[in-house]
Formats: structure tokens, sequence, C-alpha cells
């Protein structure tokens, strides 16, 4: 039955489109919070269910799942339609929860864990399509500093309430507590958004889908387990990367050939989404990174309290809300967006780079100075791939290009995370000292301002394309992206 659809007046009413955007950044809050929630509750679950060596599996399955699934969600939406594909999203998510909060033991929570980032998978990729979906390009920065101020609470939230439930009414409860939220979700987006039926014969590239998962979880699993579990000299190590690069070639190999490819090479022939997936990887990379060690040297050096952990992030989250409004309204007003990654990149850089040189010496309000500067290049930058993405795209290939970004990103944290706690592990082998965190995070801040320079090249080379729409009309058509030449 055709849903039913508001005028059009009604429909492109900024009042209709904000109260639609909360529901769906709801669903955002979501995914971002689970993470940050259940890290804050690991110790007590450990306590509870035993398997101390599998605890890193918790983490692992949650991100690996949704990184494989995004892009099939992303294709999924594009179509069969992008409202019916998020609500399924959130209702695997909703049951992953609920069977995580009633596990009886550890292999339970690891496979229950993988549910719940399968659905997570979508639930991110649909909120940035739905987006793309109802507000143009240029639009869309009246709407940026929503999804800025959703991961500042995520952000600060999360450990204060996964610290909160954990002590008051039981580890179980950090995934309980996503059931009410995501009924009122399903509930809000049900009524408030309203999209055209979409109905198509076409079927999902399920080889293209399988190989992709493959080179994920191959690639998650190499830059998760090298020079932790494993050494990367290890067979284990060398056979993951040799099954990354087998399994890649063989889905590139296989795009070519679907009639409906997962992931259509094509809409990659756009200079800027390419230039913008390099900079979604290492802004993904830079900000993990950030958030996973920053607290350990606040804690082990500077004697921070663990149980306010979330609150040590605050110099860097508040900037990253305010320069991303502010980001906003510009692009609106003007259409023009590429001053932003590039003072951004250079911004976040130098914030990097100050953070490295940070010692045993150095004071809480030094650090949170170099917080700010890093919080301030974020938030110029951290949103730009993912608009410059769907702007490179038309919009039936939204959902791509939207899970193209997020998959980047996604990937970039992973590999961050990894390749800065082997940097770290390194330097604190003898024991956690004062002066041997410091030299970890010397030795990952250092690599990661070299990383966001790669970021920063990219964003010099982007092509300034006009942000599609009008600050107060509809949107103008894609840029058309050049069919692939036939087989």
């Amino acid at each position: 039955m055709p849903e039913t659809t508001p005028s059009a007046a009604e429909a492109a009413s900024p009042g209709r489109i904000r109260l639609t955007l909360l529901g769906v950044m709801l669903a955002m809050l979501l995914a971002m919070l689970d993470n940050m929630v259940v890290g804050t509750a690991m110790p007590t679950i450990v306590g509870e269910l035993g398997g101390l060596e599998r605890l890193s599996w918790v983490v692992t399955a949650y991100t690996l799942a949704t990184a494989a699934s995004t892009p099939v969600w992303g294709k999924l939406g594009d179509l069969h339609g992008r409202k019916g594909t998020f609500l399924i999203a959130i209702t695997i998510f909703l049951l992953g929860s609920g069977l995580s909060g009633a596990a009886r033991s550890m292999e339970q929570l690891i496979a229950f864990r993988a549910l719940q980032g399968i659905g997570a998978g979508g639930l991110v990729v649909g909120a940035f399509a739905l987006i793309g979906a109802l507000v143009s390009p240029r639009e869309r920065g009246r709407y940026q500093g929503m999804s800025a101020t959703i991961m500042a609470i995520g952000t600060i939230g999360g450990p204060l309430l996964g610290g909160f439930l954990t002590s008051h009414l039981g580890w179980r409860w950090s995934f309980y507590i996503n059931l009410p939220i995501g009924v009122v979700v399903l509930v809000w987006i049900q009524s408030m958004l309203h999209l055209p039926a979409k109905r198509s014969s076409a079927r999902i590239d399920y080889p293209g889908a399988a190989l992709l998962t493959t080179t994920i979880g191959a690639l998650v699993l190499l830059t998760t387990w090298g020079g932790t579990q494993y050494a990367w000299g290890s067979a284990q190590v060398l056979g993951l990367a040799a099954l990354t690069v087998l399994a890649l070639g063989a889905f590139l190999w296989s795009q070519t050939r679907a009639a409906e490819p997962v992931l259509p090479l094509s809409v990659f022939r756009s200079r800027n989404l390419s230039l913008s997936s390099v900079m979604a990887f290492t802004t993904g990379a830079a900000m993990f990174g950030v958030v996973s060690f920053l607290p350990m040297y606040q804690q082990s050096v500077q004697g921070a309290s663990a149980a306010n952990s979330g609150m040590l992030l605050l110099p860097m989250v508040l900037p990253v809300v305010l320069c991303s409004q502010i980001v906003g309204r510009v692009m609106t007003r003007t259409g023009r967006y590429k001053v932003f990654p590039v003072v951004g990149g250079s911004v976040v850089t130098l914030g990097l780079y100050l953070l490295s040189t940070m010692d045993a010496g150095t004071g809480r309000g030094t650090s949170a100075f170099y917080m700010v500067v890093l919080g301030t290049g974020l938030g110029l930058a951290m949103q730009m791939p993912m608009t410059i993405a769907q702007n490179s795209v038309e919009v039936k290939d939204m959902g791509v290009a939207s899970a193209s970004s997020t998959l980047f990103r996604t990937i970039g944290g992973s590999f961050g995370v990894a390749l800065f706690g082997s940097l770290f592990a390194g330097r604190v082998s003898d024991g956690i000292s004062p002066q041997s965190v410091a030299a970890g995070t010397h030795s990952l801040f250092l690599c990661a301002a070299l990383l966001s320079l790669a970021g920063l090249a990219a964003a010099v080379c982007l092509k300034e394309v006009p942000l599609r729409g009008q600050p107060s009309g509809p949107p103008a058509p894609a840029e058309p992206v050049k069919a692939p030449a036939a087989a």
C-alpha cells in the first residue's frame, strides 16, 4: 500500500524537516551511545560471565558486523526504499540489544553483539542517506549542528550513563536502555517520515556482498589483532593480509560484472567522492584514536578520575559542536565548502602534533588547550566527507555514497585504534607508569598527525562543485556520474 505523503509545502517546511530529522538523529544516538555505554560496563561483565580472554571479541564482533553490513544496507535502501530499510535496521539493532542484555555466557554475548552490529550498520548509513534524501546538500548546513550535538551527547554522556546504569541497575541495562529509546524512535519515524513508496525488481548482488564482507572482516581482524594478539610477522596476520588482498581483488572484479553491484565502482569516477573517502578514513582514524587513548593519558599521567571519563573530552567536543554549526550556516548561505576541509585538516594536524608534545609534566590546562585546537579542526572538517560524497552522486545512489563514506570512516577508526594501540603498547611494554604512558601517547599522536596530512592533501585536491540546492528552494539535479564502459 503506498505511503501517504504530505503536501509539497508541508514536506519542505523547515519545522517538519527538523522534527523528522530529530527522530533520525535519535536513532544515530543509539548506535553512538552503545559502545561508550558498554565499554564502561566491561569489567562488571567479565566479573559475572567470565571469559576474559574473549573480552576483545565483545567489541570486535560489533565493529566487524557494523563495517561489513554498511554497504549492503546502503544498497538495500537505494533499491527498496530508505524508510522501510531503516525501520528494519532499527528493529534488528533492538533485537540484538535485548538478547545481549539477556546473555548467559560470553559466547552468547559475542554472538548477540554481532547481531546488534548488523543493525547498527543499517542504522548509521540509513540515517545519513535519509538526511541526504530529505535535504539538499546546501540546505543540510541548517541541520548540521544537530548531528554534531548528537556526537557530543554520545561521547560525553555514554561513559557517564554506562557508569550509572552499571552501578545502580546492573550491566544488563547497558543494553536494555536501548529498548525504550528504540521504541520511541520506531514510532517517531513511522509517523513523521513520509517518503514515496519504492519497489524494485532488482536483486542484491549477494556474491559481491559476500566478497566485500570477507574483505572487510579480514581487514578489521588484521588491524585488531596485528601487534597485539599476534605479532605482525605471524602466520595468522600474514594469512589475514593475504585474504584481504585476494578477497578485495575478487570483489572489484565482481563489481564490473554484476547487474546491480553492491558498491558500484562507477561512483568512484567522481574525483570528489574518492577524495572524500580518503578524508573520511583519516578523520575516523584521528577521532577514534584520540577518544580511545587520550583518557588513558589523563588518568595515568594527570591523575584524572576514570569515573568522569566522558567529561575529560569536553574541551575537544564543545568546539566540535560550535564549529560544526558555524560551518553549516556558512555552507547554506554561500553553497561553498572547500575552505572548511582545508583549514580544518590543517588545524587537526596542528592539534595532533601539539598533543604529541605532551610529557609526564604537562598540566591539564595545557592539554585542554591542545584539545580545543583539535576539536576546532574536527568541527570544521568532520562533517565534510559525507556532504561532499552525497553532493557527488545522483539521488538514486545516495545510499551508496553514504555507505562508502561511513565505511571508510569506520575502517579508518578501526585501523587507527589498532595502529595507535600497537605503538602505545610498544612503549609501555615494561609496565604502565606516567613516563611510559606519556611516551606512548607521544608516538601515537605523532603518527596520527602524519596520517592527518594525507587527509589534508586530499582536501587540497578537491574540485569545489557548488552544493546542490538553494538556501530556500528545491534541490538542483546531481552532477552526473559517467556510466562504466561496457564489459
